[in-house]
């Protein structure tokens, strides 16, 4: 397992409820309900280890993930969670090395999700209208290691009435959904689904381009023509 560094990423685990993602400092400390933790404590710890906070509570170090990243980021906005991400990058299949146009930036969640599938040859161009979620965006795609697979830019797409849209310019496959997702509890002998759930958090919209059955255009029958003498005319056609 990788070491443990200063200004390392660290999923401080307490429980499914009480975890912190924090950039390690090693004169700094975490402060929480269950005691202290020293960031200087962590260092040279394998990720997995676990500390000892001062008041005798375990709290496991874990290397964060792409997921991690994602629901601990700054929200400016509403953003894509991890049920809706694993649905976009299948439905659409997005692999490693392709280039993807996202329009609505947001606070960056989908944006850092894909920049992890497509790097390190490819690359997600985003666009947002409004700079002060931009800035927000750009702190949680630095967040997550994803800047250089990333460029962001202003800009304003109109995007209303889609399908109608997609019908129009010859899309086909169209699917409309939203992602319902709710825990299993396991326990030994009453294993159970939770009575809490993520309902909706965003629509997703999925098409695939399509060429319609058109009649190809008749291509030009005009005759060009040239005199060479007053008796014999000779034609050619364009």
């Amino acid at each position: 397992m990788a070491k443990i560094k200063q200004n390392s990423y660290v999923l401080f685990f307490y429980n499914d409820s009480k975890k912190w993602l924090v950039k390690i400092s090693k004169n700094d400390q975490l402060h929480t309900h269950i005691g202290v933790m020293k960031h200087g404590d962590a260092i040279g710890k394998e990720y997995g280890s676990r500390l000892v906070t001062n008041k005798d509570k375990y709290v496991y170090l874990f290397e964060p993930t792409i997921h991690d990243f994602v629901m601990k980021m700054q929200h400016g906005t509403q953003i894509v969670y991890p049920k809706d991400l694993g649905y976009i990058v299948a439905r659409t299949g997005i692999t490693s090395g392709q280039k993807v146009v996202e329009i609505g930036t947001g606070s960056g969640s989908l944006t850092s999700f894909l920049a992890g599938i497509v790097k390190p040859r490819g690359h997600v161009y985003t666009y947002d209208v409004e700079p002060k979620f931009m800035k927000i965006a750009e702190k949680n795609i630095k967040k997550a290691g994803m800047s250089k697979y990333i460029t962001m830019k202003e800009f304003d797409f109109k995007i209303e009435k889609l399908v109608h849209v997609l019908v129009q310019n010859e899309f086909s496959d169209i699917e409309c959904t939203e992602q319902i997702l709710r825990h299993i509890e396991a326990r030994e002998g009453k294993t159970r689904h939770s009575f809490r759930g993520i309902g909706h958090t965003t629509y997703l919209a999925y098409a695939r381009k399509s060429f319609f059955d058109k009649k190809p255009a008749k291509k030009s029958t005009r005759v060009k023509t040239k005199t060479v003498s007053k008796k014999k005319v000779y034609s050619s056609k364009k």
